[in-house]
């Protein structure tokens, strides 16, 4: 990996990591596009750089974590993931990121699921519109989906926007709801993965992760504002369209 490669993936992580089309994902088939071998630093690569688009949320949502309401949904949602990822980190180190079928596959199949759930999607009744009222049970449920995103190629993003839908969330709310579970939940991926690999990090790698994560940091501060917009007015039918796309042409062009 070179300086110039280290900006690719940063932009792509800033641009995939808060849409429903997973950022692990693309980052995996960037790095396999681009010929660069999924090493450990690699892998530890597209696990930090997540910081750098994590970083531009508390920038735009600073004040919601002063709000200790909001902190307590956050804490409440996010202690799924913490546990299953904790006991599957080596297996999904180790096994499952760097593994293109497995992003494939999530990809062509999270897209095919994201387009039926819209089409049977219906809003019924009142739904939540507010992060600070979301009932602890809805937080707790929404982080069992967010825990689906430990496979590569399921989306983070598309998993908690998915559950929060299915629990009477308005998409604006679930949204944001899914940008602010984004800091603790990629703080505790990264920290622990830099705790078991930091040390053996050279130089010139932690210069890559700086450029990665600053070149993720600042296109993620457009993708959110822009995101959030669409999520106002659309459906994501478009996302579950392009993932299955994606996940053909890879395997017609690339791994053929």
């Amino acid at each position: 990996m070179d300086f110039f490669t280290a900006i690719i993936l940063g932009i792509v992580e800033g641009l995939t990591e808060f849409l429903p089309i997973s950022s692990t994902g693309h980052l995996i088939l960037a790095s396999k596009f681009l010929q660069i071998a999924q090493t450990d630093f690699v892998k530890s690569f597209e696990i930090a750089i997540q910081l750098g688009a994590v970083l531009s949320v508390v920038v735009l949502y600073w004040k919601k974590f002063f709000d200790l309401k909001i902190l307590k949904k956050i804490f409440v949602a996010f202690l799924p993931t913490a546990t299953i990822g904790f006991i599957l980190y080596r297996t999904f180190k180790q096994s499952l990121l760097g593994n293109e079928q497995i992003v494939l596959w999530s990809l062509l199949l999270g897209g095919i699921f994201i387009i039926l759930f819209e089409f049977f999607y219906r809003k019924k009744g009142k739904t939540i519109d507010n992060i600070s009222t979301i009932p602890y049970k809805k937080c707790f449920l929404i982080g069992l989906f967010q825990a689906f995103s430990i496979i590569p190629g399921v989306s983070r993003a598309a998993a908690t926007i998915i559950g929060g839908l299915s629990v009477k969330l308005n998409r604006e709310t679930i949204v944001q709801f899914s940008f602010l579970l984004a800091v603790p939940t990629m703080l505790a991926a990264t920290g622990f993965d830099l705790i078991n690999s930091a040390t053996t990090f050279s130089l010139d790698q932690i210069d890559l992760l700086a450029i990665g994560f600053i070149a993720s940091f600042f296109v993620a501060l457009a993708t959110v504002k822009t995101f959030l917009n669409f999520a106002r007015k659309n459906n994501f039918i478009a996302f579950g369209v392009y993932r299955i796309a994606v996940a053909l042409l890879f395997w017609f062009l690339v791994l053929r």
